[in-house]
């Protein structure tokens, strides 16, 4: 099924010159760029983006407990890093992309790779360009930099296109 899916290039992303490289990659799985700007991340949406949501609080918690860290609470550590987030995604420019393909949210979520650079698989963007783990940023009270967010189900995607490009 032909779908639409966001993908953020992160500061870290950007300030390293990978841009091209990324959406390089993407395309090579078949994925169009239809949309892209390259901008300053504004808070308000920021924080619509990553919001202290419980549940999704919950959510980034437990990716630090599932890489091996105890934790008192996976909601208080979520907070911690959707806080480090906001203040990351907003310290340099980050380049937004709405890309389109068959299943074009699966495609790019296989492409990006797992979350933590450092067990993400070889051959995914990830896996390949990036350097950090959830561990060593929990360590130095930061987000990990792991280059992109890539939207993880079609219902994330179709609200996530609204928010950085408008109806």
């Amino acid at each position: 099924m032909l779908q639409q899916t966001l993908i953020l290039l992160k500061p870290d992303a950007v300030e390293k010159n990978l841009t091209e490289e990324i959406i390089r990659r993407y395309q090579a799985a078949g994925l169009k760029v239809v949309k892209r700007k390259k901008i300053m991340a504004p808070l308000e949406i920021v924080e619509k983006h990553y919001p202290m949501n419980p549940d999704y609080l919950r959510s980034i918690g437990e990716k630090t407990i599932a890489a091996g860290q105890k934790v008192k609470s996976a909601e208080d550590q979520g907070r911690k890093v959707v806080t480090w987030l906001r203040k990351f995604i907003t310290s340099g420019p980050i380049a937004v992309l709405l890309l389109e393909g068959e299943d074009a949210v699966v495609v790019a979520r296989k492409t990006t790779g797992f979350t933590d650079p450092s067990s993400a698989d070889k051959g995914t963007i990830r896996g390949d360009l990036g350097t950090d783990s959830i561990l060593i940023a929990n360590k130095e009270e930061r987000p990990v930099w792991n280059l992109i967010h890539a939207s993880g189900s079609l219902a994330e995607a179709e609200h996530e296109i609204k928010l950085w490009f408008g109806d």
